[in-house]
């Protein structure tokens, strides 16, 4: 699929996947865009099929050996291709059952960052869940690609939970920066969320500016017909969003992400990974 302005949805074989099929389904539709499937196949050689190779000898045993093992690298990658495809096509009955017309496909070789910056140009949104395949054999909060990935790209990025509802209630975290003021211009001018509230909640401390510009950012909204209910609330972010999220039955949630350079959240930790492991709901990232 080559359209531009498409929904695509990063998946890898975790049960996760059905619920990135479900939100890019809702998404694609919402948007009126294409939807398109994306599994990569990771180049990272298996473990090797338990052959013993060590009394391989004699004149031609380098070779003999080197040609046994690109036939069992191309073997399994055939066994790849082929679970990655009965995979994809269950996906696209998931989504065409969803109420998507023409859902696509496609697998892929190589690492996911370097193959969303490569596919991003014909992107619009992408749909990614926030825990995958690997996080379900190490138990770890959150997938190991989501800072990486998130980083390396510019188009937004939503980040889905287990399980899916329908998004009825939206809440833009709102720090008055240029990346959430970019968000809800986003939001404004996007059918995505058309029909929806739209919640500005900004936590920090009380000021004339944070009360500028969260006027400002509730203006947009309602001047595009949003009806936007805004708050300023003192406190730290986290506990403030959390807390928002609980009492106003939140369905989900945008918010700036990694403003920060990589070295000073290894030095210092990082606030969007925080706020991503305390929100239970699908969370929009916007760079």
């Amino acid at each position: 699929m080559r359209t531009v302005n498409k929904v695509m949805a990063c998946v890898d074989q975790s049960h996760y996947a059905d619920y990135v099929a479900d939100y890019a389904a809702w998404a694609a539709q919402r948007m009126q865009s294409p939807l398109e499937f994306l599994h990569i196949i990771n180049r990272t050689p298996e473990i090797s099929t338990g052959s013993d190779h060590s009394g391989a000898i004699g004149v031609d045993a380098q070779e003999i050996l080197l040609a046994e093992l690109s036939n069992e690298d191309e073997s399994r990658s055939k066994v790849a291709r082929e679970q990655g495809r009965i995979f994809l096509n269950r996906l696209r009955e998931r989504a065409r059952e969803a109420g998507v017309e023409s859902p696509d496909i496609r697998q892929r070789h190589g690492t996911l960052e370097e193959t969303l910056v490569e596919q991003e140009k014909g992107v619009r949104l992408f749909v990614l869940g926030r825990r995958g395949e690997s996080a379900e054999i190490t138990q770890r909060d959150l997938g190991r690609n989501i800072e990486r990935v998130v980083r390396a790209l510019h188009k937004p990025l939503l980040t889905v939970t287990e399980g899916f509802k329908e998004p009825r209630r939206i809440m833009i975290a709102f720090d008055g920066g240029i990346v959430t003021r970019r968000g809800v211009k986003m939001v404004a001018a996007s059918q995505l969320f058309r029909g929806l509230p739209i919640h500005l909640l900004m936590s920090g401390k009380n000021s004339k500016e944070a009360s500028r510009q969260l006027k400002w950012a509730k203006t947009v909204l309602e001047s595009a017909g949003f009806e936007a209910p805004a708050s300023l609330t003192p406190g730290d972010a986290e506990s403030i969003i959390a807390k928002t999220v609980r009492e106003q039955n939140i369905d989900m949630l945008i918010m700036g992400a990694y403003a920060h350079s990589p070295l000073r959240s290894l030095l210092f930790g990082s606030k969007t990974t925080d706020l991503l492991r305390s929100a239970t709901i699908p969370t929009m990232l916007l760079r």
